[in-house]
């Protein structure tokens, strides 16, 4: 078997390194108890101190709540890879969404005080943090939110539903987009950091999916919770420039995550097409196997080069909403057409959980789905054509 990949510039030595210590923690840390943890339908908290440990939560954060203090998203990424390099991307989402989704927040928009409470102890595996936008009633439309929290002296009071949360059962605090007035449009939103045991909030999970079954994923509800206006995170009304800010990143994330599930998932089928045999014949030699495989394998490596340049750009502080819409559509559109693929090139054992690429199957196909659905990503990136 042979594979085309082309080299990928943009890692050194410490990146090779540090890429080495992420595959000994996925093989020494995450496969052993995976199966439990589907079971359970969560992570271990363990998980989170052992990360720590080795130092892969808060690679990007500042030095001084605990954090690494390098601002190089290429480290993100390579934690990203690994895990999903291993069929760990439930795993992978509790891991790079404390690093890529809830640190990024409080960092760039938490106050001295509030990283001391949160983010310090966030980054040492004491707790654990989630963002928590999504409503029943919205999806993708952050705008439309109608979670409330009226200000009442110096405490909002907050009521309304979160739903599809990750890290919803695990989390000690969240982060909540909330509508602080209700006649301000946009403008009225804000993001509050709620302590999960406030008087009034409660949560229920795991959700059942169809896919990701080790990720804890719940549904919120607040009723009358009182929250410190001390809590309110990167200023009253900032909360939907602030989301703006960061959904590029957390959608760079997902597409990563596909590259690197689907680059394996395509690896295990090749192997597997040239090792399968019928009618006497390698399934790999009918040419219209070949013709797939060599349309995949090319496509393949186009994106991984645009991802790669997101990454850089990531690094560089340079990624924008419409790139990070771009890679995001692009990529887990591109997944779902390899794991189609992949899948049909495995005949009825494809079908088989026993094989990796049945559980790709099911992981993959949220992808296009979170963090902004394929078609609200070509609608942003449509506005900014033709505005």
């Amino acid at each position: 078997m042979a594979t085309v990949a082309l080299p990928r510039p943009i890692f050194d030595d410490s990146h090779d390194e540090f890429r080495n210590v992420v595959k000994r923690f996925v093989e020494r840390e995450v496969t052993p108890h995976r199966e439990s943890w589907i079971e359970a339908g969560r992570v271990d908290r363990s998980l989170f101190q052992k990360a720590a440990e080795t130092g892969l939560l808060g690679i990007n954060a500042p030095e001084e709540f605990g954090g690494g203090g390098m601002a190089d998203f290429r480290y993100n990424a390579i934690i990203i890879e690994e895990f999903a390099r291993a069929g760990a991307t439930d795993v992978s989402m509790s891991i790079s969404g404390e690093n890529d989704l809830v640190a990024p927040y409080l960092s760039t928009f938490g106050t001295p005080q509030q990283n001391e409470r949160w983010l310090a102890p966030m980054l040492a595996g004491e707790k654990i943090g989630a963002i928590a936008m999504t409503e029943p009633g919205t999806g993708s439309d952050l705008a439309a939110i109608k979670t409330s929290a009226i200000l009442d002296g110096d405490e909002f009071v907050l009521n309304g539903a979160k739903t599809f949360i990750s890290s919803g059962l695990l989390a000690d605090f969240f982060i909540v987009a909330v509508r602080t007035d209700p006649d301000a449009g946009r403008k009225g939103i804000s993001l509050l950091i709620v302590d999960a045991k406030a008087a009034g909030f409660t949560r229920s999970g795991p959700l059942k999916k169809i896919g990701l079954p080790a990720q804890d994923t719940a549904e919120l509800s607040f009723a009358d919770v009182r929250v410190p206006r001390a809590n309110v995170l990167g200023g009253e009304g900032a909360g939907m420039k602030n989301m703006r800010q960061n959904l590029a990143i957390e959608r760079l994330s997902i597409a990563i995550t596909s590259m690197a599930r689907m680059r394996a998932t395509f690896e295990q089928a090749l192997s597997y097409a040239t090792e399968r045999r019928a009618f006497g014949e390698r399934i790999a030699d009918f040419q219209a196997n070949r013709f797939y495989l060599a349309e995949l394998a090319t496509e393949i490596e186009i994106t991984q080069t645009f991802v790669d340049r997101c990454i850089m750009d990531a690094s560089e502080h340079k990624m924008d909403e419409v790139t990070g819409a771009m890679v995001k559509w692009w990529t887990t559109e591109l997944h779902q057409r390899v794991i189609q693929r992949a899948l049909q090139l495995h005949g009825g054992y494809g079908f088989m959980r026993e094989y990796p690429v049945a559980n790709d199957y099911m992981d993959s196909r949220v992808a296009t789905i979170f963090g902004g659905t394929t078609e609200i990503m070509k609608e942003i990136i449509g506005r900014r054509l033709t505005r």
